[in-house]
């Protein structure tokens, strides 16, 4: 009896290992765009898989410009995904997103990729890399351009988290007083629809500037 007992949590113990492997899936098989397409159908000639890797092309090497963004729509999740980024580059990671707008900012809030210290021109602290752009400041620096960094965006219900290269660098609440305070005095103020989907699509900003992407998984919540 002793030995079916030991047997029997055996199973259950390696069931629940199973359960917890199968919600983390990756969102990129390093070879082709499948489970993603670029937002509202736009035309593109911008992106490419090369070696492995989600490759923007720099502003002289493409035309036709747009987001990549999943096809699968997320709620509650933990995503982790790395990039690098090139000499005055910009992009982004922007998470709950919706078509229903024009852009896909104007829904979802954004997790800034940026050269911090040779973008041109004035940056403000809400634009350097992990903040959420617009709204909170990143408490972390990221490595230097060309290097890997590695993020981490957890949301669950209405909190988040942004994490760079294994340190937390932002933490919000969705309509939370200081969020709706914060919203109120920034540029996202006229955007209805800002951060009010429940769910929506992790899309990847194409801005212009050349950046990679790679190992990008996500566990649901």
């Amino acid at each position: 009896m002793k030995k079916i007992s030991i047997l029997l949590i055996t199973i259950a113990s390696a069931s629940g290992s199973f359960a917890q492997k199968s919600n983390t899936k990756s969102l990129f098989d390093g070879k082709t765009l499948t489970g993603w397409h670029f937002f509202k159908g736009k035309e593109n000639n911008s992106w490419e898989v090369k070696d492995g890797v989600l490759h923007c092309k720099p502003f002289d090497g493409a035309e036709k410009r747009a987001d990549l963004i999943t096809d699968e729509q997320f709620e509650n999740f933990e995503l982790t995904i790395e990039w690098k980024i090139s000499p005055q580059g910009n992009s982004g990671i922007i998470y709950r997103a919706t078509e229903e707008f024009n852009e896909p900012y104007l829904s979802g809030p954004e997790y800034q990729v940026l050269d911090d210290v040779g973008y041109p021109g004035k940056i403000e602290d809400w634009q350097k890399t992990a903040s959420n752009y617009g709204m909170y400041v990143s408490a972390v620096a990221p490595k230097s351009v060309g290097e890997w960094n590695l993020t981490k965006i957890i949301v669950n219900g209405n909190k988040v988290e942004h994490w760079l290269n294994g340190k937390k660098a932002v933490s919000y609440e969705f309509g939370s007083e200081d969020w709706n305070k914060r919203k109120a005095a920034s540029k996202w103020n006229e955007a209805k629809g800002y951060g009010k989907a429940k769910k929506g699509g992790i899309d990847l900003q194409d801005h212009g500037g050349e950046v990679w992407y790679k190992n990008i998984s996500i566990k649901t919540l």
